[in-house]
């Protein structure tokens, strides 16, 4: 009897997780699709296409603001900040890197990168340095930067490394194909190959790891990766061009990138663009946002549950365990954690 009690508890808990639901509010409408937002001050900043920066209130409707940072018409999808600064990069060539004051919005180009093949993925932030990375050189190095802002001088590294495969290259979906921790730092690429790129911070080497998920045409691999701390982390994506395909689509590991195993293959919702651990979950609690669903993980990946069927976004960032921020297609969404 003793067992049937706690195995009722356990199933009662973990049906009354997944059964849980998102109330949504909508913060912010427009013509425009955002693939990288920031929370800041009680605000969600985010950049997005036609050159569009901007801000809505987490709290206050009527407190928004949107910008142009340039005449031309940009996209932008990675987004950055440290105290004072955002940071965000144009993805075509010539990038333009671009660096916006928090308080009063005034922007300037810090860095252009002219090379033609100039495509930038991803930038984040962390332990005081920016860090981005461009698609590859045609001698299928890739393209890796540190970066900072230091008395009125843009100080930078641009590293030649690591070599990449014939038809490997990155997604800039969510801005989140790159995570870091206060050892390593993880890139995911996909194409041709879909591998995971680690950078110990020690000894500035990089290591790279080969994995299962899918890949071989230009449109699979990783799209995004988060982990918690140096150890757990989570990868998911599949299949741009065929969104209903979920074989070999999300894997995790257990030992900071070096393998990694394949998680619910067959029985999940299907492609996914960013994935985001819950916060003091360690990792069991996930969320995964793809242009047709939102699904919830309770058990570090390895079963998912649909949770809603809203379509249109892109990138998930949480504000605490109940509320997580969602954007993509002409809005930005509060979404509540109800049972």
């Amino acid at each position: 009897m003793k067992h049937l009690i706690s195995l009722l508890i356990f199933l009662s808990a973990t049906s009354s997780l997944f059964a849980q639901k998102l109330k949504m509010e909508t913060l912010f409408q427009d013509k425009i699709s955002i693939r990288a937002i920031e929370i800041w001050n009680n605000r969600v900043y985010y950049t997005g296409t036609e050159s569009k920066f901007g801000y809505v209130s987490l709290k206050d409707s009527a407190d928004r603001k949107q910008i142009r940072l340039s005449g031309d018409k940009l996209q932008f999808r990675t987004l950055a900040q440290d105290r004072n600064t955002f940071y965000t990069i144009s993805i075509e060539s010539p990038a333009q890197f671009f660096r916006i004051d928090k308080k009063s919005l005034e922007n300037r180009i810090i860095y252009t990168d002219t090379e033609k093949n100039a495509f930038y993925d991803a930038l984040i932030y962390s332990n005081g340095m920016f860090y981005t990375f461009s698609d590859p050189n045609p001698d299928l190095k890739l393209k890796f930067a540190e970066f900072n802002y230091w008395n009125e001088n843009f100080v930078s590294k641009f590293y030649t490394e690591p070599q990449l495969k014939e038809g490997e290259a990155a997604f800039a979906a969510s801005n989140t194909n790159i995570a870091a921790s206060n050892r390593y730092l993880w890139i995911a690429t996909g194409g041709k190959s879909s591998r995971i790129l680690r950078l110990d911070r020690k000894n500035r080497n990089f290591e790279i790891f080969e994995t299962p998920f899918i890949h071989g045409t230009v449109s699979q691999g990783i799209y995004s990766i988060d982990f918690h701390k140096d150890k757990f982390g989570i990868a998911a994506g599949g299949d741009y061009t065929q969104q209903e395909a979920n074989f070999n689509n999300i894997a995790t590991t257990d030992n900071a990138g070096q393998t990694w195993q394949i998680q619910a293959s067959g029985k999940n919702a299907g492609y996914t663009t960013c994935v985001k651990i819950r916060p003091g979950s360690k990792g069991k609690e996930i969320i995964a946002v793809g242009d047709r669903h939102i699904s919830y993980s309770n058990d570090f990946g390895k079963t998912w549950k649909v949770i809603s069927e809203e379509k249109g976004f892109y990138v998930a960032e949480w504000l605490n365990r109940k509320t997580v921020v969602l954007a993509g297609k002409d809005r930005i969404v509060m979404a509540n954690f109800v049972f």
